[in-house]
């Protein structure tokens, strides 16, 4: 068996994927040490809830709680000195793709692991650093950094040193993997190199056992309830989309918002709400990993409003796209190359809606709630194809191969 040493770029709670691949590679009996970066003390609890019974370790590479604040205070300099040299005079350093940057390679020298696997920005720049040393990468792209963000803050971006990043990674790592299959192809096309092997953002048939069956959420349970979330509540995300649909929206609902909702982001979203959709409308703050399934599963329809005009966006397939199945909710989709790859194999889950057109996300939404029978039918349909088909299960046989293929390549040359 191998060690492996997996590296992100915050904190685990807001990882699933590598928290899942640790699962998979720990189980077959893999050594795995999985390394991120601490920021917020909240975090780091939801953190050592997550890590108490796992079969590999967590430690953070870097601890910015505020008792560690001095320890870290150079980090954080070198982080502000480098974002200002980008804004003047366009130089690039590490620091730019994440505090964490610097300390991934010094964490895989240390582990001195038989494969190292790179997530997030701030990995590409590690990876790149490692194969310089020899040593031996792998890479997730869970998105396609270089083509991510709305274009006004891509203005503002290191978009070059990205693609040159992303072109080693790809061409170099054994051990390639990436979202969906029509992302894998994109990305493969675009730097003309080996496709990576697709991964659904999927998650275990087995977590629907802890469904505590507890209604937190909605107030009122004769109407029926759709749901929406993210890591944070903001622009970008296709709530501008949902609020725009409301207004033709003619059927009792209610609607539920769950992410993290800062003052920026009250102030961005209250004016956006139609006039008489405030009593019907509400916001929940982040759970626990272990209580989001819960959460989920106490609605109906679940929201996949992800935009068709930022390439990262439009090709993957998000979290709470596979969350909505595994909870069992009905899903309704905006038309992305990545989420029509998944609703053309199950048609049945769900119905894709053209991106950036509220009033076909109304006519969906009122069409499903009064049709309870069409709507029982696609929920039962979605249950189904995520014990079966879409289940991490079912993905753990490739990524096991893939390892195994790797590690053998990697010591043989």
């Amino acid at each position: 068996m191998a060690k492996i040493l997996i590296l992100i770029g915050g904190h685990l709670c807001t990882a699933p994927r590598p928290q899942k691949e640790a699962d998979t590679l720990a189980q077959a009996g893999h050594d795995v040490i999985l390394r991120g970066v601490w920021f917020d003390p909240e975090l780091v609890k939801r953190d050592r809830v997550l890590i108490a019974d796992k079969q590999w370790r967590f430690e953070p590479i870097l601890d910015f709680q505020p008792q560690h604040r001095l320890e870290n205070l150079s980090v954080r300099l070198k982080g502000r000195l480098s974002r200002e040299l980008y804004q003047r005079f366009k130089i690039f350093s590490p620091e730019l793709l994440g505090y964490g940057a610097r300390a991934m390679p010094k964490a895989a020298r240390q582990a001195k692991a038989d494969l190292t696997i790179v997530h997030s920005e701030a990995g590409l720049w590690a990876g790149n650093q490692l194969l310089n040393e020899g040593y031996r990468v792998g890479v997730d792209f869970e998105d396609w950094f270089s083509e991510d963000l709305l274009p006004e803050a891509r203005a503002h971006r290191h978009i070059a040193q990205l693609k040159t990043l992303e072109n080693r990674l790809i061409r170099e790592c054994k051990y390639c993997l990436t979202t969906s299959h029509v992302m894998a192809k994109v990305m493969a096309n675009a730097y003309q190199a080996p496709k990576p092997t697709a991964i659904y953002n999927s998650f275990p048939w087995g977590e629907r056992s802890q469904i505590d069956n507890q209604i937190k959420d909605r107030h009122n349970l004769d109407l029926p309830s759709v749901h929406w979330f993210s890591q944070t509540i903001g622009p970008g995300r296709g709530l501008e989309l949902l609020f725009q649909a409301l207004p033709y929206v003619s059927q009792p609902v209610e609607i539920h918002l769950r992410g993290n909702y800062p003052e920026s982001s009250r102030q961005w979203l209250e004016p956006l709400i139609p006039n008489g959709w405030h009593n019907q409308l509400f916001i929940h703050p982040t759970v626990p990993n272990d209580e989001l399934l819960s959460r989920i599963a106490e609605h109906d329809i679940g929201l996949a409003l992800e935009r068709n005009n930022i390439s990262s966006r439009n090709l993957t397939v998000t979290n709470k796209f596979f969350q909505y199945l595994q909870a069992g909710l009905a899903v309704i989709a905006t038309d992305t190359d990545g989420q029509k790859e998944v609703l053309s194999q199950h048609p049945q889950v769900g119905q894709l809606i053209p991106s950036q057109n509220p009033r076909a996300l109304g006519d969906t939404i009122n069409n499903l709630l009064v049709n309870p029978q069409k709507l029982n039918t696609m929920k039962k349909a979605a249950l189904l194809a995520a014990q079966d088909e879409l289940s991490w299960e079912n993905h753990e046989r490739t990524i096991l191969e893939l390892i195994e293929k790797t590690i053998a390549k990697l010591k043989s040359a």
